[in-house]
């Protein structure tokens, strides 16, 4: 590791001294310098563009071209005649200026080369192409490589730091805009053009009107060689490892053309390869967005989805997964667009996991316990979705959407703990979920715009648990014989086999009408009539089944507590909220504030809790747009928060083996502030991109849990309750990021603060966690040399939780490579490393994989891979982190050492 990093760092520096720099200004006939002119060098020797540049504010311009060269210098801007000369570069730098006249001729203008990256108001182009060199496979491969562009791990899209929401292909959403599908799927020979679209509207007709300054999409404009032709991959690969053998099928297909696209994407595998992880796809939205976002209510639904352990960076002891997605679109006149997409996982897996955790509290004599655990998860999940998009005139639109889900989920957890002993857990789950938008856009002329959105959801979970333990009838006391007493088991059972049935059905409709008045060019107001009505029902049961099979109905004997729920949860919100935006300078200010008539009404057990009240939330916005691609923004929001049904039932619900839960149905809202400011920049002269945000949080009157655990016991009881105190947040974030010539330097970093009360055996404490991250990374991006990224990530975790402080500290170095070897050959491999230190103790692992392809050339239909995964056969992760009460250290296994060679073929 330690020669690689010296050999990269002698090619960079070997690099920055093979270059000379060419500068200047361009500027028109009247001496003026002209912003977003166009300067391109191309090497006469090579005749390829190898340097280009966009002038600043001031007209100025940089290159780094090669020393002792010839190239051909184009300059152009529109409605200008291009200027081409040639120049030779020797070793020192070199200083001109040019001067552009206005072209009044109609002649065409032979462009030889193409600019790498054009600007036009709001869109930024980038010629695919240019930032290409051969060992690209994928979208995420290109993007990755355009100035001002960040794709995650995780395959989010960052653009100037602020998160893509939508990715198009040809102006077709691309499985409803999902970024993570179009990242990992898109094959990189068939893009011709990425478009980056700032302030991007869905609905031209409220461009003018709404703050779409955040709103940023991507448009792929494909080849033409693409378009009404099927294009895509077929992958079929093979391989062996100690679990056995390795099998995969990853058929990608796609047609583009003018009226109708149809995308297909299937996946087949047991070597952990994941199109889109469970959590991606139950976070699928389908673009709805609550027409109430905005309002200052903020109301949960609580999650009655099964306690699935969650995969860790994607990794477990064991996958196998089946996917399959196919989306379309289809104009059959240019006022209706029709469109959909049918997703359906498939996952069976795997997950081992040892885990020590410690109590921070030592005062309370909670013991510290340590588990292993083996887990086995069984999903199959559908998703589909159906859109229209009606627009007869420039004045009205009508979009309609629906969205379903429908799954069946398994879980056996087998664990045996230090405290407990050993247990067996059993959950399953058969959701289904409806959720309907409807939105109509009328403009009744220049100066009234009117705007009326409606979504339905309909929910129903029906989650089933099941726990085993051991019990000694003969024995005075087991670890769960106090929990089975309270819970009314019978005690005489050679095991107790606890069950629970939990029904949640939810209805809720949210609708909103907007008006619009455009008092003048730099002013208008808006007024909203809007109602949120949300309906919850709530039914659990809980029962023993006996050593003979038989059921056993029980009857808690908490007093006061049922093990039987049945409750009746209504909500309702009905507002006007009134918006006032005016610009001035460089500002743009939007004060503004809703009146909103709250009705909260619970229903149980033949007692009705009912809360009315009216409440005044006021929210501010300013932004300051210091340059083109510069601005600085403040918001305020006051909020009133609004939990869900599960918080009022007061009957007993088993979350785990180790916590149970009773509801307070007297709860009450809370009420938060929450202040953000936020900088962005991006200077195209140079490609420095900035980045950075404070927001700061603070909630009152908080609903809390309070916790008591059994003596000597992990086991522990919570109850919800408005706590009366105030809870804070203090969250900030930045980044640096800049080229220089091929290179690409960045620096980004990370705090955050949190304080909340905890209650602990009806003790108050408060807790406090310092959270810091800072990464500095280098990137090349050469056409021909080989390519590399070079990371390192410092954090420090330190929480102060009672009467104990605790500090993490995280060390993650990691580097990738790639080359193109003759022009046939694609060398690919990274290497990430882990280390935490916690209490002086340090734990660590290291992830290497690597990959080489063969292709004859770019235009082959074959091309040839051997994959290896885990090449060090690490057998687990090592992680430490820290909750409410307890500090945790864990060993997650995940997937031996991987190797396949697969076969793929490009249509």
């Amino acid at each position: 590791m330690k020669h690689l990093f010296l050999l990269l760092l002698l090619l960079v520096v070997g690099t920055s001294f093979s270059q000379v720099k060419f500068e200047g200004v361009v500027k028109d006939s009247t001496g003026v310098g002209l912003e977003l002119a166009n300067i391109v060098a191309i090497n006469q020797a090579t005749k390829t563009l190898e340097a280009y540049a966009i002038t600043n504010d001031k007209g100025r311009y940089k290159l780094d071209l090669e020393v002792n060269s010839t190239y051909t210098i184009q300059v152009s801007y529109i409605g200008m005649k291009q200027i081409s000369e040639t120049v030779e570069t020797k070793e020192a730098s070199i200083n001109k200026d040019y001067v552009m006249s206005y072209d009044n001729s109609l002649d065409e203008v032979e462009i030889t080369y193409e600019m790498p990256v054009t600007i036009s108001g709001d869109t930024i182009t980038y010629n695919a192409d240019s930032f290409k060199n051969g060992t690209e496979r994928k979208l995420g491969d290109v993007l990755e490589k355009l100035p001002g562009v960040e794709v995650n791990d995780e395959g989010e899209v960052e653009v100037e730091g602020k998160r893509v929401g939508k990715v198009m292909v040809d102006g077709k959403e691309f499985f409803d805009g999902d970024t993570k599908l179009a990242t990992k799927n898109i094959p990189a020979n068939a893009i011709d053009k990425v478009q980056v679209l700032k302030n991007y509207s869905e609905v031209g007709q409220l461009s003018g009107v709404t703050n779409n300054q955040d709103n940023i999409a991507i448009n792929i404009k494909l080849k033409e060689g693409k378009k009404n032709f099927w294009f895509g991959t077929v992958t079929a690969g093979a391989g062996s490892s100690s679990n056995g053998e390795l099998y995969l099928a990853q058929p990608k297909l796609f047609y583009y053309s003018p009226k109708k696209s149809i995308n297909f994407i299937g996946d087949l595998n047991n070597i952990g390869e994941l199109a889109l992880s469970r959590r991606d796809i139950f976070n699928f939205s389908g673009g709805f967005q609550m027409p109430s976002q905005q309002s200052g209510t903020n109301i949960s639904l609580g999650s009655n989805d099964l306690g699935f352990r969650q995969l860790q960076n994607n990794q477990a002891k064991d996958i196998n997964t089946k996917f399959g997605a196919a989306n379309f679109s289809y104009s059959p006149k240019t006022t209706l667009d029709v469109s959909g997409f049918a997703i359906f996982a498939s996952s069976r897996i795997e997950l081992q996991e040892n885990s020590s955790v410690f109590y921070t509290d030592q005062t309370l004599g909670i013991p510290d316990e340590n588990t292993q655990s083996n887990t086995k998860q069984k999903s199959d999940l559908g998703l589909f979705k159906f859109s229209t998009k009606y627009k007869p005139n420039p004045n009205n639109q009508m979009d309609y959407d629906i969205l379903g889900r429908v799954s069946k989920d398994e879980q056996l957890n087998g664990t045996f703990s230090n405290v407990i002993g050993p247990i067996n857990q059993f959950e399953d789950a058969n959701p289904y979920k409806i959720n309907q938008s409807l939105n109509y856009y009328y403009t009744l002329d220049e100066d009234n715009i009117f705007a009326l959105s409606v979504q339905h959801l309909l929910q129903d979970e029906d989650p089933f648990y099941n726990a085993i333990l051991e019990n000694d009838p003969t024995a005075s006391t087991d670890p769960f014989d106090d929990t089975a007493q309270g819970l009314g088991l019978d005690g005489t059972q050679v095991n107790y086999n606890v069950n629970q049935e939990k029904r949640v059905k939810t209805n809720q409709l949210d609708a909103k009408l907007d008006y619009w008045n455009i008092l003048n060019k730099k002013s208008d107001i808006n007024f909203t009539l809007g109602t949120i009505y949300s309906n919850q029902q709530f039914d659990s049961n809980i029962f023993q089944v006996l050593d003979d099979g038989s059921e056993l109905d029980t009857n808690t004997v908490i007093p006061g507590v049922s093990d039987v729920n049945d409750i009746k949860y209504t909500f309702s919100d009905l507002y006007l909220g009134l918006h006032y935006r005016f610009k001035t300078g460089k500002f743009t200010i939007s004060p503004g504030l809703s009146g909103h008539a709250y009705s909260v009404v619970n229903n149980q057990f033949g007692t009705k809790t009912t809360d009315n009240f009216f409440r005044v939330l006021p929210d501010l916005n300013v932004r300051v747009q210091l340059k083109g691609t510069e601005n600085l923004n403040l918001s305020y929001r006051m909020q009133t928060q609004f939990t869900d049904v599960n918080q009022f039932a007061r009957g007993l619900v088993l979350n785990n083996y180790n916590s149970t839960f009773i509801g307070n149905p007297i709860l009450e809202n809370s009420l938060s502030h929450n202040v953000n400011l936020s900088y962005f920049s991006f200077n195209m002269f140079n490609y420095t991109n900035v980045f950075a945000f404070i927001n700061y949080s603070k909630n009152i009157d908080n609903i809390r849990n309070r916790s008591v655990f059994q003596p000597g016991s992990v086991i522990r009881s919570s109850t919800p309750f408005n706590s009366g105190l105030e809870d804070e947040s203090l969250n900030a974030s930045g980044r640096f990021q800049r080229r220089f010539g091929k290179l690409q330097a960045s620096v980004r970093g990370s705090f955050g603060y949190s304080k909340f009360n905890q209650f602990i055996n009806n003790q108050i404490s408060v807790n406090e966690n310092y959270n810091q991250s800072y990464t500095t990374e280098l990137r090349s991006n050469f056409r021909e040399a080989p390519n590399f990224e070079l990371r390192y990530t410092y954090g420090v975790n330190n929480s102060d939780q009672g009467s104990r402080r605790t500090k993490i500290y995280t060390n993650a170095p990691a580097v990738e490579f790639d080359a193109l070897i003759f022009k046939a050959f694609t060398f690919k491999t990274d290497y990430t490393y882990s280390r935490q230190t916690i209490d002086g103790n340090s734990n660590s692992f290291g992830l290497w994989n690597a990959n080489l392809a063969y292709r004859k050339s770019n235009d082959s239909k074959w091309e040839y891979e051997l994959k290896a995964t885990n090449l060090l056969d690490t057998s687990s992760r090592l992680q430490n982190s820290n909750g409410a009460f307890s500090v945790s250290t864990s060993e997650y296994f995940i997937q031996p050492r991987f190797v396949t060679f697969r076969f793929i073929y490009n249509l």
